[in-house]
């Protein structure tokens, strides 16, 4: 890929369950950003949606659901496009696969969150959190 190639857009899985969200600590930091949720490029003929679930279950052997698009951005810190879906775990306990990206896999609760991303979440994701974590 040469500099004037887009990069593929990057889909991000937002997984909340029993009062907190689903985040991976990233073994490199990518800039400033160390904590994440699960997620990764969008492949050839895959929609975000589609893109967030396979992610899931590569990085973290997590079986979910995807059930909205919570929205879409150029992420400030990577210029990257980014997507962001709501998804529902399925089935299986998260757990590091992809041992040379991630070096942790942590369910955060809610007022943890800024422990984690002290640069704030996007907007919508962060108004998703709130009434699936907080309320």
């Amino acid at each position: 890929m040469t500099d004037t190639e887009p990069k593929p857009v990057v889909s991000m899985a937002i997984i909340a369950r029993d009062g907190a969200v689903l985040m991976i600590r990233r073994r490199q930091k990518e800039g400033e950003l160390l904590w994440a949720f699960p997620g990764g490029a969008v492949e050839a003929g895959e929609t975000p949606e589609q893109a967030a679930v396979r992610e899931v279950a590569e990085e973290v052997g997590l079986e979910v659901e995807s059930r909205e698009v919570l929205g879409r951005r150029v992420h400030p810190k990577t210029g990257r496009e980014m997507v962001y879906t709501a998804c529902t775990a399925i089935d299986g306990e998260p757990t590091v696969l992809d041992e040379e990206e991630i070096a942790e896999v942590v369910w955060v609760k809610h007022a943890e969150i800024d422990q984690h991303v002290p640069y704030g979440l996007f907007g919508p994701v962060q108004e998703y959190l709130d009434q699936v974590l907080a309320g």
